[in-house]
């Protein structure tokens, strides 16, 4: 293993993913979308917490509210918190549910949540569906109800990540593997200019990643046994050698946001299905958090 690299918790996940930090709690949650959890991993204790829910869980992020989180399932977006567990309150739903789930979710510098679908490959009990990837809608869900979509024809929507001074917006399709910035609005949230930010890069394709101060996005590779560091031209400044063939997403945390936390899948190797836990230089920029006050 890359010795600046440390396993954080060997948790076996069939796809980690959904990564994000909360700083009120100082803990890392996460989910397993193939099994239904969510996790959350206190650093300085090394406990750690897993709550079940009945369909998969995509992705966790934070609200206004420190003790309520968003989380995404495949059908749905809900606000949970895990003092009451196992309830949740639905906010939406999706329409085109089960052919169609989510996958990637972030908040925006504005509080609204963007979400981009895919094909479902998840059965009813979390084994794997060979599906053709298409179809997918990269949308935004406003804190008020509203949904606005922005782009179709993606394969597997991955990466949501906005710039430090929130002018940019990165996005992906795996199945395409491209990364594509975008210039965003951060009074409209809206977004124009499309373009390659990477492009067919040869190290696997594509997953979720993390934006750092500096306006660099980690990027996880899937398939390609690693992280790479892409500055805000599209080269590729650094590449973080992982010991599994499937990273999945990034997330800065710890107090001051210098700990990168690498999520994976497994693929048959001996860390498969860990966190990683990798000191940078470079912290990452605080996540945005979805606005609840006027629900």
């Amino acid at each position: 293993m890359n010795e600046r690299l440390r396993c954080a918790v060997p948790a076996g996940d069939i796809c980690g993913e959904g990564a994000i930090w909360h700083p009120e709690h100082g803990a890392l949650y996460w989910t397993d979308i193939n099994r239904f959890l969510v996790h959350r991993l206190d650093p300085v204790s090394g406990a750690m917490q897993t709550w079940h829910f009945d369909e998969p869980v995509t992705s966790a992020n934070l609200t206004t509210d420190e003790e309520t989180l968003l989380l995404v399932f495949a059908t749905q977006v809900v606000l949970w918190s895990p003092r009451a567990h196992p309830e949740f309150k639905t906010i939406h739903t999706l329409a085109e549910a089960p052919a169609m789930r989510f996958n990637e979710a972030r908040v925006d510098p504005r509080g609204s949540l963007w979400l981009g679908t895919m094909r479902n490959n998840v059965g009813a009990h979390g084994e794997a569906v060979d599906v053709k990837f298409e179809g997918g809608v990269l949308s935004r869900l406003d804190p008020d109800g509203t949904v606005t979509e922005w782009k179709r024809g993606i394969g597997i929507a991955n990466t949501m990540a906005w710039s430090a001074d929130a002018k940019t917006f990165c996005f992906g399709d795996t199945e395409a593997n491209v990364l594509w910035a975008f210039d965003y609005d951060a009074r409209s949230g809206a977004i124009a200019r499309e373009r390659n930010l990477l492009a067919n890069f040869e190290r696997g394709k594509p997953d979720g990643s993390a934006m750092d101060a500096e306006g660099f996005l980690w990027n996880a590779r899937h398939g390609g046994r690693c992280v790479v560091r892409i500055d805000p031209d599209g080269r590729v400044a650094g590449v973080i050698e992982v010991p599994v063939a499937q990273p999945t997403t990034c997330a800065f945390g710890g107090p001051d946001r210098r700990t990168l936390y690498i999520t994976s899948a497994r693929s048959g190797e001996q860390f498969d299905g860990s966190v990683f836990a990798l000191h940078v230089e470079t912290p990452g920029v605080p996540d945005s958090r979805f606005s609840i006050a006027k629900r």
